[in-house]
């Protein structure tokens, strides 16, 4: 069955006799001349699929496949090659929106999955499905810790995430009247002492966001903060690059209010930078300040077990301006990767993932170290990703590396790289790097 046909002169008539109008000339007739092209567009001759899929590959060949050692948010995690064939299966790609539950089955199911899997996973009650990406979650976090106090308009947010973390969830503060301030970093981590300072200034503080890992990829210790913010009567959000939860402390076990990040390295593959999926999961207390789809199991008249969405009217998502949020679309695809992968993975696998990881970084780390071409920045834990200052010219070291079939990372500043090293990078790649930055 194909899956476009192109309008004829006859079907083009006869939309326009239904609409009343005579011609395509006078149904656009109110768009103003300068603004219509006066020529035929640009498009190629028609091709065969052979032909398309050439110039495809053509363009494909293009693209340098480097061995990736950069982070910061997007890992170069194993992909188990039955996730693609799965998510292909038309149980998952009901066509309909999953507010009429009878049609849409099988996307409520695997939307249910994910949040199962996601709040055990972060320790929270409850999982939304879900954000466009860790950025915008975080900003929805901030968003909850308002919505949530009473008559609290400040949100503090941590100097160590990601420079164009803060810079959405600016964004997001500047247009909903926030006011977000950003408490600094000591020693690559959290400055407790200023977030304890900024609580006896004044009684304002709606919410406190924290990373962990942070930016520079160090385990940070949260210790009395959930305390602190609970006495005070603020939300207490944290961060996580979603894999690490297998391994690190649950935002649930540190108190947390709100847990937010970036899921996609949990079976999603780079991509180019896309598309990718945030997580947010809450407490019962918060659940009506959600934003996003909320999936619950019942039974129906016969008795079956199905899926439906839960906890929130749909009208909370279709208020405009007055809606809870303005993202209210499932990263649907997404979503069933993530619970693909948890569910082939199992805590076991997930937990090697990141021993393996850990173990690679902290060999890459010390050698690198050991050429004495890199020093220290922090002395501060940290799981799979590191930052070290090179001592020569950064760029050249990029560009060598580049060369070589390698991309060592981000840089940070003029002399700093920030290195991650996941489950795929053998003992010959790091190797390789160490030699590259002789």
């Amino acid at each position: 069955m194909f899956k476009f046909f192109p309008h004829t002169d006859n079907d083009i008539q006869e939309m326009l006799k239904v609409i009343g109008v005579n011609s395509l000339d006078e149904l656009y007739a109110e768009v103003p001349e300068e603004l219509k092209l006066k020529r035929e567009l640009d498009i190629p001759e028609a091709q065969s699929e052979l032909e398309v899929r050439k110039e495809f590959q053509r363009l494909a060949n293009k693209n340098q496949q480097l061995i990736c050692f950069a982070g910061a948010g997007a890992y170069d995690h194993y992909q188990p090659s039955l996730i693609p064939y799965i998510a292909s299966r038309s149980e998952f790609a009901t066509s309909y929106t999953p507010y009429q539950a009878e049609i849409s089955q099988g996307t409520l199911q695997y939307i249910f999955e994910y949040q199962t899997m996601m709040a055990e996973l972060t320790g929270m009650d409850v999982s939304n499905a879900s954000m466009y990406d860790g950025a915008t979650a975080t900003a929805e976090a901030m968003l909850m810790c308002v919505n949530s106090a009473k008559k609290k308009n400040t949100v503090l947010i941590s100097e160590t995430f990601d420079p164009r973390t803060i810079a959405v969830v600016k964004t997001y503060a500047k247009y909903h009247g926030i006011n977000l301030e950003v408490i600094p970093a000591k020693d690559g981590i959290t400055d407790k002492e200023a977030i304890t300072a900024r609580f006896e200034q004044e009684k304002d503080v709606a919410g406190v966001i924290v990373a962990q890992p942070n930016f520079y990829g160090i385990v940070e210790d949260f210790s009395g903060l959930a305390d602190l913010c609970h006495s005070n009567k603020a939300l207490f959000v944290i961060n996580t690059i979603a894999s690490t939860l297998s391994v690190l402390k649950t935002p649930g076990e540190w108190g947390a209010d709100i847990a937010c990040g970036e899921a996609q390295s949990l079976g999603l593959p780079l991509n180019f930078g896309g598309p990718y999926i945030g997580y947010l999961c809450t407490t019962k207390a918060h659940v009506r300040k959600m934003p996003g789809r909320l999936v619950g199991a019942t039974t129906d008249a016969n008795g079956e077990r199905c899926f439906v969405l839960t906890l929130q009217a749909r009208e909370q998502h279709i208020r405009r301006e007055h809606a809870t949020s303005n993202i209210c679309t499932a990263q649907g695809v997404m979503c069933l990767y993530v619970a693909m992968y948890l569910s082939m993975m199992s805590a076991k696998g997930l937990k090697e993932v990141n021993e393996t990881g850990f173990a690679g970084a902290h060999y890459l780390y010390n050698k690198l170290l050991e050429t004495s071409k890199f020093e220290k920045v922090y002395d501060q834990p940290f799981l799979n990703e590191f930052i070290v200052r090179y001592k020569g010219d950064l760029q050249a070291l990029q560009a060598k590396m580049i060369e070589a079939g390698i991309l060592p990372g981000v840089p940070v500043g003029e002399d700093k790289l920030l290195i991650a090293v996941t489950e795929k990078r053998s003992k010959e790649e790091l190797d390789t790097f160490i030699q590259l930055a002789l």
